[in-house]
């Protein structure tokens, strides 16, 4: 008997990415599918961080009703931004395997598919690549004058002011980089700065440091001693009750005043009032901003207009492997449930 599959995707891992790693990961079994495609990333999803929305789901597309219509009698979903709520669930009594393409499955109530049995699995460190190698790529482009000098350039002005000592950059090799969050992208951010020769701290109170980043040089410190003795203060955290606005005034006060803060996680990280007020009065020296606190960002946004500020549409996770890499592996968690094994990332438990 042939197992009814729901697959919804959209501009970035597009349904028949799914369907095609989904029928070479399970040759033996017969598969039904259903494809949806959502208008993501040319239309923005619902964050849901500012108590926009009235159930416990975030960063989603999709309409409620037309979902849980289009997933219908299926016994399987597969997904990246649709949302998954109590109420659909209520009905969808087939629905036995929710398989999200994210490392947080935020737009899933996890607790209401657990209730009814549902499993839901996830992609941990899906983007972790990406997300570093960008990371990167930001320091660089503020530390090393890039944006300054790409912007200068392109406005028709020869910036050769960049090369005197009171203006120019510095190399990453004699600063002192600060990673909050040291999980899957953290962790692969980390490895990637031992070969620039930085120093590198790095504050998580729930996780410990690996052996050979701790034999490599690697120092785990609080949080006060992070933001007072780092260069770059690069932000990975998820976003939680403890890390919502973790960046603010009190936080920025302690910060060196030449200092860069790199956000390529979540806005709600920052307080990006907060933060203005710092890039403006010269607590500290710039920023790099992937994420924000409103997306997409009001074109009259304040710190839009700042000089001492880098600015990216919050791309940093967007990468061809990324979504390859995701399809791929929930492919082979519905063939570890249709073939009665263990699943890899399951949610909940």
């Amino acid at each position: 008997m042939a197992t009814h599959v729901a697959i919804i995707g959209d501009h970035f891992i597009l349904p028949q990415v799914f369907e095609d790693e989904l029928r070479k990961a399970c040759p033996d079994h017969e598969l039904t599918c259903r494809l949806r495609q959502e208008d993501w990333p040319d239309s923005p999803v619902v964050h849901g961080y500012g108590g926009d929305v009235d159930v416990p789901i975030k960063e989603f597309i999709g309409d409620f009703e037309e979902v849980a219509a289009f997933i219908g009698e299926a016994e399987i979903l597969v997904t990246h931004l649709s949302p998954i709520t109590d109420g659909m669930l209520d009905s969808l009594p087939n629905l036995k395997l929710i398989g999200c393409s994210r490392g947080g499955p935020v737009n899933i109530d996890i607790p209401a598919a657990k209730a009814r049995g549902v499993k839901v699995v996830r992609v941990p460190g899906r983007n972790a690549s990406a997300v570093a190698e960008f990371t990167i790529g930001a320091i660089l482009a503020e530390t090393r004058k890039i944006r300054v000098g790409h912007e200068a350039l392109r406005a028709g002005n020869w910036r050769g002011d960049l090369y005197r000592a009171d203006t120019t950059g510095r190399e990453l090799n004699e600063m002192t980089v600060g990673v909050i969050g040291y999980g899957k992208i953290g962790t692969r951010l980390v490895k990637i700065l031992q070969a620039f020769g930085c120093r590198t701290l790095v504050c998580d109170p729930y996780v410990q440091l690996d052996p050979s980043d701790v034999a490599a040089g690697v120092e785990q410190v609080s949080l006060d001693t992070l933001l007072s003795q780092s260069d770059v203060v690069t932000l990975h955290p998820r976003v939680s009750a403890e890390t919502t606005h973790m960046i603010n005034k009190d936080t920025l006060a302690k910060m060196k005043p030449d200092a860069l803060l790199v956000n390529t996680a979540r806005g709600p990280l920052c307080n990006y009032d907060d933060l203005y007020e710092a890039l403006t009065q010269g607590t500290i020296g710039s920023a790099m901003l992937e994420t924000f606190s409103v997306e997409p960002t009001p074109p009259d946004w304040p710190l839009l207009q700042l000089e001492n500020v880098t600015l990216t549409p919050h791309i940093a996770g967007a990468s061809v492997r990324t979504a390859q890499f995701a399809a791929q592996q929930l492919a082979e968690e519905v063939r570890r449930y249709l073939s009665g094994d263990p699943l890899m990332n399951l949610c909940g438990e």
